[in-house]
């Protein structure tokens, strides 16, 4: 059964990302209404893929990512209401080690959804250091998928070689794999153009979703080496790649410029001219209407170009996903 046209994939993103690895750690309630306004504010204007995942939440806010995003949906009534596709995915933690661990995972997170999943992803491959566990959880996806309990089945930070095993033993299952998301922005483009994924997606006709599409904020032009660096790792993670990227973040602004578009606006359809989903965070409404006016143009051919030969100059691009194959 081809699960790509079972599932409404639209053609941008707006990733819940943030709200599990940053937004969580300072949460309280009283955000629940400012985020619920994102939610509609996205679904709205057209933005229907919402990406999380199992392991965004811990401790008391354990699946807190999952519980919102199935409030949210729950209440939502207005334009493309029917187009709502909540994506997550599972994490390979080390505890579980079998099929069933995965089915019963998969089983959490729809109950923390208040509905089945729309698209279940395996986080990341253990292949590299536990490839016996992988092929476990990995199996037990394809279980959720048959058991009618998800309406189709992805994954994450996986290479070509990776995913070319991956897809003939779900193949072999008769279950397409419909989407696989690695890390791809601007300042990184090393699993396009280093590994070869997108050729390897188009091929076995798998849509490729780009999470960390402005690069922890780099391609927004927010940040300066010299100052209004935010803290902590982010923080040291801009002084390394900024000086070096400087001649992209130029012609970003320029482009911006010339189209009357912020530079994270043209960073974000740059992702989509490429062919990919890109899943932006969004936090607040204001940065979800930034998000949203990436869309809805495009930018050509001579742009993308200029982009293109800029992100090649850059000296220290951003560091790869340690989970990321080959």
């Amino acid at each position: 059964m081809n699960t790509k046209k079972q599932l409404f994939i639209p053609k941008m993103g707006c990733g819940t990302w943030a709200w599990g690895n940053r937004l969580l750690w300072g949460y309280d309630e009283s955000m629940d209404h400012e985020l619920q306004e994102v939610f509609e504010l996205c679904v709205s204007n057209g933005v229907t893929l919402f990406d999380t995942g199992d392991s965004y939440g811990t401790g008391k806010l354990n699946g807190r990512s999952e519980m919102l995003l199935g409030k949210f949906t729950s209440k939502y009534v207005g334009a493309n209401q029917e187009n709502i596709c909540l994506a997550t995915k599972l994490a390979p933690y080390p505890w579980r080690l079998t099929r069933k661990a995965m089915v019963k995972a998969g089983l959490a997170s729809a109950q923390r959804f208040g509905k089945n999943i729309d698209l279940v992803q395996m986080h990341w491959s253990t292949g590299n250091y536990f490839p016996l566990q992988e092929w476990q959880l990995l199996d037990g996806l394809g279980d959720l998928y048959e058991q009618g309990l998800v309406k189709a089945v992805g994954l994450s930070n996986y290479g070509p070689k990776r995913l070319r095993k991956v897809h003939q033993r779900f193949r072999d299952r008769g279950i397409t794999i419909a989407t696989l998301q690695v890390q791809y922005s601007l300042l990184s483009t090393y699993p396009v153009t280093e590994l070869g994924l997108k050729e390897v997606c188009d091929e076995l006709g798998i849509q490729l979703i780009a999470y960390s599409p402005l690069a922890l904020g780099l391609l927004t032009g927010k940040y300066s080496v010299k100052d209004n660096l935010p803290p902590g790792l982010r923080g040291w993670v801009c002084k390394q790649i900024l000086p070096g990227a400087r001649s992209l973040l130029d012609c970003l602004a320029a482009v911006a410029k010339s189209r009357e578009k912020t530079m994270a606006q043209v960073a974000i359809n740059w992702c989509i001219s490429k062919g990919t989903i890109p899943i932006p965070g969004a936090k607040n409404p204001e940065q979800a209407k930034q998000n949203i006016g990436a869309i809805a143009w495009q930018l050509d051919s001579g742009e993308i170009a200029e982009l293109d030969k800029a992100a090649v100059k850059v000296k220290k691009p951003m560091v790869q996903n340690i989970f990321q194959t080959t």
